[in-house]
């Protein structure tokens, strides 16, 4: 028995509690026509708006579908649809049953695609939680040929920073994280639900705009120089793990925005300076729209690792594993943006 069965007579008992509270559950309930089919005739309506349109998209004759609801109807003893205007209206037990319908539908389509999954070996789902100092266009080349080998498994990918990719992983949201950095290493180790190896390292280098006050102060930067101007950062997506930031100091002015690319647009302005990977802030500092500065806390290169759960054996994750097993695809996720990609 698939594993969301138990969920679906949850469904099931949830429908009929329902129905006793709208007149949806009399002594003929066994012998009613509450059937997938009819559920989904139902739907079709109630989104086409009329059972002529429903009746095209279901390649049916609308006669069909008008004997399937008067069925429900009488069987259920209520009316499902207000047929006094140009649309079909659902009435409030009509939407009530639709409501926990389509619930129902998509437990039912879990099932078959579970069950599908089992005879295939292949994912339903396959989610991917890429860090944000992986270049999405990077990425795409591996999303191709992934679709190209006929693969039936839909990919799911998340952005995440810091330790996104770490806590999406522990937390059961991702099935495999790309970029992860070292910080988090032990605590995924010692779970002993996943497996770790080393994408590359990452080095940054501290930028800012050539018009910003700290372009025209001698080198290397002060921390208590550092401090007196604002800084622009990227925000950690990690839920469950304790927050952790990097290349702040302790009291500074802080612009914390949601994407790399919208902390290269910040500091490109002028609103602030802080690290960039180095192949990010590349592009940016060979068009003079950044500089870079030395300063005297310098940020070591970066360790970012790939993992993924162990109790996972799907096709899909034994692909994704074998592609990021060679080292060109680790070097090219590795090298930032393509140069036609600007924010």
């Amino acid at each position: 028995m698939p594993e969301s069965a138990p969920e679906t007579v949850i469904l099931l008992i949830r429908i009929v509690e329902r129905c006793a509270r709208i007149r949806l559950l009399h002594s003929n309930f066994l012998n009613m026509s509450l059937t997938l089919d009819a559920l989904a005739v139902l739907d079709t309506i109630a989104r086409r708006g009329s059972f002529a349109a429903a009746a095209a998209e279901l390649g049916k004759v609308p006669s069909a579908l008008t004997y399937t609801v008067r069925k429900l109807e009488e069987d259920l003893d209520v009316l499902l649809f207000d047929r006094r205007g140009r649309r079909a209206q659902l009435t409030p037990a009509g939407t009530e049953l639709l409501e926990q319908g389509r619930l129902l539908l998509r437990a039912a389509d879990d099932i078959a695609c579970r069950v599908r999954e089992v005879a295939s070996g292949w994912e339903v789902d396959f989610r991917i939680a890429l860090d944000a100092m992986i270049d999405f266009d990077r990425i795409r080349p591996l999303i191709e040929r992934f679709y190209r080998v006929g693969a039936p498994t839909r990919l799911r990918f998340s952005y995440e920073v810091l330790d996104g990719g770490w806590d999406a992983l522990l937390a059961g949201r991702a099935d495999l994280a790309i970029g992860a950095g070292g910080a988090t290493t032990a605590a995924a180790a010692a779970s002993g639900l996943h497996s770790t190896r080393p994408l590359g390292e990452m080095r940054f280098v501290y930028c800012l705009a050539p018009h910003h006050p700290l372009a025209r102060l001698p080198e290397p930067l002060q921390a208590d120089t550092l401090v007196q101007h604002r800084a622009i950062a990227v925000a950690n997506s990690a839920r469950e793990l304790p927050p952790r930031s990097a290349g702040l100091i302790s009291g500074q002015d802080t612009l914390t925005v949601a994407t790399l690319e919208q902390k290269i647009a910040m500091q490109v302005s002028g609103l602030g300076a802080g690290y960039l990977p180095e192949p990010f802030a590349r592009p940016y500092l060979a068009s003079g729209e950044l500089v870079e500065r030395q300063t005297t806390r310098r940020e070591p290169p970066e360790a970012l690792h790939y993992a993924w759960r162990r109790a996972s054996r799907g096709k899909a994750q034994a692909w994704w594993l074998a592609q990021l097993d060679l080292p060109r695809v680790r070097k090219g996720l590795l090298a930032g943006p393509p140069a036609k990609t600007r924010p």
